[in-house]
């Protein structure tokens, strides 16, 4: 009877009986269909999420004809200076000292002023936010996100061009000017 010898030792009797290793080899082709089907899924059937932004409508400068009238006493007004200070006051610029704080204090201050002028007139607050040449965009966008938090209703009113001198002096007195 044949016997047939698979040993590697060279012809050496008693070495061990070896076998021969076939080389492995995976087919990826599957799997790779399967990932580009999921990515194809999950593209279809995800909704991106889109920016969520706030609207800004200010009017044309040459639209002069047309202005809104506002009280006094309903309206405060927000000064945005440097150094991430803010400058506020209630009602007519020069009849009392604005007050000066920082973006940390500002909507306790929106909040309150809010809430006082609801229970004694029944009325919304009407905000009126001035930036200065000082100011920078990222304390404009924290004071309308403020806004926004707080709960105004009314749309603000961006006034960069009228800025009174009894403002601009309290907020050089402040330094934040």
């Amino acid at each position: 009877m044949a016997e047939l010898d698979t040993s590697s030792g060279g012809g050496k009797k008693g070495g061990k009986v070896r076998t021969k290793k076939a080389s492995t080899k995976v087919d990826l082709t599957a799997m790779v269909d399967l990932a580009f089907l999921l990515i194809t899924f999950f593209m279809l059937t995800t909704s991106l999420s889109k920016p969520i932004a706030m609207d800004i409508a200010k009017p044309d400068q040459e639209e002069n004809e047309v202005r809104l009238e506002l009280r006094a006493s309903e309206t405060m007004t927000i000064l945005l200076g440097k150094n991430n200070k803010v400058a506020w006051y209630m009602g007519e610029a020069g009849k009392s000292q604005p007050n000066i704080e920082g973006f940390g204090d500002i909507r306790q201050s929106i909040l309150k002023n809010k809430d006082n002028l609801m229970k004694t007139r029944r009325r919304q607050l009407i905000v009126i936010i001035k930036p200065t040449d000082v100011s920078n965009y990222k304390n404009f966008v924290d004071i309308m996100d403020e806004l926004n938090i707080t709960g105004i209703k009314t749309a603000p009113a961006i006034d960069d061009v009228y800025i009174l001198d009894s403002e601009k002096d309290a907020m050089r007195a402040a330094g934040i000017l």
